[in-house]
């Protein structure tokens, strides 16, 4: 198996398994199969029961095993899970789909279904990372240092942060001293980061 676009780690011998067994799905199992999987990835986390349940019936519906298929979608799930890690496009995803041994066929139905689910996809992971610590308010002040055991350190500029993130549901205060040079690095990773989110919207 040659380099994958989803991951630089190796993948677990069971995924090629996996990914025989899914080939053995008929045309319509794959996609009602497909279609579950992006209903549970699109959809808040809370709903880790209903997808549960989804499976369940999938399973009995398609005599098939639920533990088997637990294990198949865990497998399938490693490659849309890295592909939006990596903003991966859908020929990419179709690529390491046919890489990993699914077949042409199915390969591209999935990466069909990834181009028209990757940008709610994307906006999730955004709202996800930001909402984990939100930055509420920040208070900033520079200050030169006027007495040091350091002698150097002595007329060097520097910069407090005072951080409101809300974690949770409650408030917390971060304070930060920064030298001008660690300053202007953070900064710059800010900008990065706005450009980003700005690519993102």
């Amino acid at each position: 198996m040659g380099l994958l676009n989803f991951t630089r780690e190796p993948v677990p011998e069971a995924v090629s398994g996996d990914i025989h067994s899914l080939n053995q799905l008929s045309a319509q199992q794959f996609s009602a199969l497909t279609e579950v999987l992006f209903r549970f990835l699109t959809e808040p986390k809370e709903q880790v029961e209903r997808f549960l349940t989804q499976l369940s019936d999938f399973a009995t519906m398609n005599k098939i095993s639920l533990g088997p298929l637990k294990n198949i979608v865990k497998s399938i799930l490693l490659v849309p899970n890295g592909a939006l890690k990596r903003n991966l496009s859908p020929e990419q995803v179709r690529a390491d789909f046919i890489a990993l041994g699914l077949s042409e066929e199915k390969a591209s139905y999935f990466a069909e279904q990834w181009k028209v689910n990757a940008p709610t996809l994307t906006r999730l992971a955004v709202g996800q990372t930001l909402m984990i610590n939100q930055l509420v308010d920040m208070e900033w002040k520079f200050g030169v240092t006027a007495g040091s055991s350091e002698l150097e350190k002595v007329g060097s500029i520097f910069l407090q942060l005072k951080l409101v993130i809300k974690k949770g549901s409650q408030m917390e205060n971060v304070y930060v001293e920064l030298t001008l040079p660690q300053f202007y690095s953070f900064l710059h990773e800010m900008e990065r980061v706005k450009t980003s989110l700005e690519s993102f919207s």
